[in-house]
């Protein structure tokens, strides 16, 4: 997968909050967005996935530069799963409903089989014995879960995913996580905002490091979690792998 950039730039307010003059990546499985807080990364996701419009500039993906008018907006972003940190799940739906409603509502797909389609995806993740449970029935990773069953289940070019386990507590942190390894092992493309460092440096293709609102960094995962990597990359590994 190929994303490109160029002179790229969104500010709300008085902020800005991007401003990349240039950046090019090629990547198979996982990208992971690394850095700071406040440095950018949830804002390029969000552009990347369509829910942004840059201020300026331009970002292709596969070759072909992301619209900016709504109804082509609307197109392309069906074809991408979102996970996000919050769930974001329909509080009085089921966790089956959950993931058959965008397929019916977004997607066309006919009641019947975006049920099927539901079922399968619950299963393939270890979650049919909570199909007709509420979120409020379920715990964080379990919720996580399903919204990333929902995101795969409408059949993403690829999956975008913003700090999908900050919400969660260590033990359903590694269950997500080892999810999102199966999606990547089975060939899923994946963009992940994360403070997983250790994931990032173990799951990922590519590595790039959002700082200051700007793509300063982008490597390997062995050649950016080695001693080439610039001194403020390598300052905030030292601190974030402390301990790990």
């Amino acid at each position: 997968m190929k994303l490109e950039i160029r002179n790229l730039t969104k500010t709300f307010g008085d902020h800005r909050a991007l401003d990349i003059p240039q950046f090019q990546c090629e990547f198979t499985r996982c990208l992971a967005l690394v850095g700071p807080s406040g440095g950018g990364k949830s804002t390029l996701l969000r552009i990347i996935g369509g829910l942004e419009i840059p201020d300026a500039g331009t970002l292709s993906v596969q070759g072909t530069s992301l619209p900016r008018r709504e109804i082509q907006l609307r197109a392309y972003r069906r074809e991408i799963g979102f996970v996000f940190q919050g769930f974001n799940l329909f509080p009085h739906l089921t966790a089956q409903q959950n993931v058959s409603l965008p397929l019916t509502e977004v997607h066309g797909v006919s009641a019947q089989e975006a049920q099927e389609r539901a079922d399968q995806v619950l299963e393939r993740f270890g979650l049919s014995v909570h199909a007709k449970k509420t979120p409020g029935q379920l715990s964080g990773g379990q919720r996580q879960r399903v919204a990333i069953a929902r995101a795969v289940a409408i059949q993403p070019r690829f999956l975008l995913l913003d700090e999908p386990t900050s919400a969660l507590d260590p033990e359903m942190t590694v269950e997500v996580l080892d999810l999102l390894e199966e999606l990547r092992e089975q060939g899923v493309a994946l963009i992940l905002v994360t403070h997983e460092i250790g994931f990032a440096r173990h799951a990922a293709d590519q590595v790039a490091w959002v700082a200051d609102g700007n793509i300063a960094h982008c490597a390997s995962a062995e050649a950016f979690f080695g001693e080439s990597s610039p001194a403020p990359v390598r300052r905030f590994l030292a601190k974030t792998l402390k301990f790990n």
